[in-house]
């Protein structure tokens, strides 16, 4: 968006976007949005819950449902790869160009970035624009999904987004099969195990290029006054996640297949594009709280597959770490934060996260 006006972000820095309470001003913001970004409920069913208890007006756009996707199944369960709805998937995400990404009108509810809009007034302050976007059905353009369930509310801005024929279809989605106890909304931390579509499609860097084409559609279309302005600070964008591609190779390379653990399975797009080899993972989900037999299990796993690498999470706690790795002469890495929450949030923050993953993994494997 540039200088044209700043998403709201709902997911409070440090905030676990797997289990998450939005306070009651953040639930206005939501619903007044005109135009909101989120991955999809597979990443974040508080978020679903949230969409379907405000009933909100604005368009919702669900990244993990956008055309051309290069998806696939959590490394550590069945492995193999989905043509997402029927869209050819390049089998590492490269380069992919948004190639008429379907619309389905009937389908995406368009969360998270809720940019304020008034399509007849166009009473543009640089943080947001006043759009009135009344009246028709959207035609969802495969719309690009925000992975923290960003709402853009452009601060404040007056959103009369009134008459939207929106019809969510319920998304779909198993919750990734993350074990969510989600603050007690009935997802067991122990029953539910990585299982189906794996939501943490950013570590692909070919799919951030198709979301960034998507959501700047998206703009173009509730503000079409800024239409080129946004079009080409996507194309810009893509070319230096290009960049960052060949950046994170490099980082890499030194890596090699020297067997990692991880603390959950939310690296396989990383596997996939750059050749990294996750042996295992401590916890089995997102939430999951990792028992006595599975500790015991991974131990036995480190020593027979001479792991050298144990890489601890933001936001999950690191004695799990230190029990597995006593005695086996396996080496602690730095924190990892795959869905960025510690970082400041603006354009720098997924070059920044894609940059840190790949550097903690190179400087543990380098001793």
């Amino acid at each position: 968006m540039g200088d044209i006006g700043s998403p709201e972000v709902l997911l409070d820095r440090g905030g676990d976007p797997h289990s998450f309470q939005l306070r009651p001003s953040q639930a206005r913001s939501l619903a007044d949005a005109d135009l909101i970004f989120w991955v999809g409920e597979e990443l974040t069913p508080w978020m679903a819950r949230a969409l379907a208890g405000i009933e909100a007006q604005g368009d919702v756009v669900t990244l993990i449902e956008a055309e051309g996707l290069h998806l696939q199944d959590f490394a550590l369960g069945h492995g193999h790869d989905h043509d997402d709805h029927g869209h050819a998937h390049d089998d590492h995400g490269h380069d992919h160009d948004d190639h008429g990404h379907a619309h389905d009108d009937h389908s995406h509810d368009h969360d998270d970035h809720g940019h304020a809009h008034d399509d007849h007034g166009h009473d543009h302050d640089d943080h947001g624009h006043a759009h009135d976007d009344h009246g028709h059905d959207h035609d969802d353009h495969g719309h690009a999904h925000d992975d923290h369930g960003h709402d853009h509310d452009d601060h404040g801005h007056a959103h009369d987004d009134h008459g939207h024929d929106h019809d969510d279809h319920g998304h779909a989605h198993d919750d990734h099969g993350h074990d969510h106890d989600d603050h007690g909304h009935g997802h067991d931390d122990h029953a539910h195990s990585h299982d189906g579509i794996d939501p943490h499609a950013w570590m692909n860097t070919g799919n951030v290029k198709i979301w960034l084409d998507l959501i700047a559609e998206e703009l173009a279309e509730h503000d079409p006054e800024n239409a080129a302005t946004y079009r080409a600070n996507a194309e810009a964008a893509r070319a230096e996640i290009a960049d960052l591609s060949t950046e994170i190779s490099a980082i890499l390379e030194p890596v090699g297949a020297t067997p990692l653990v991880m603390f959950h399975d939310a690296y396989g797009y990383m596997m996939d594009q750059f050749g990294i080899n996750v042996a295992g993972t401590i916890a089995l989900g997102d939430a999951a709280a990792p028992g006595a037999q599975r500790l015991s299990e991974l131990r036995a796993q480190l020593q027979e597959g001479g792991a050298v690498c144990i890489f601890p999470e933001v936001n999950h706690s690191s004695r799990y770490i230190d029990m597995v790795v006593e005695g086996t002469g396996v080496r602690v890495g730095a924190d990892l934060d795959p869905e960025g929450v510690l970082l400041e949030p603006g354009v720098d923050l997924y070059p920044t996260l894609m940059r840190n993953m790949a550097q903690a993994m190179a400087d543990c494997v380098a001793g």
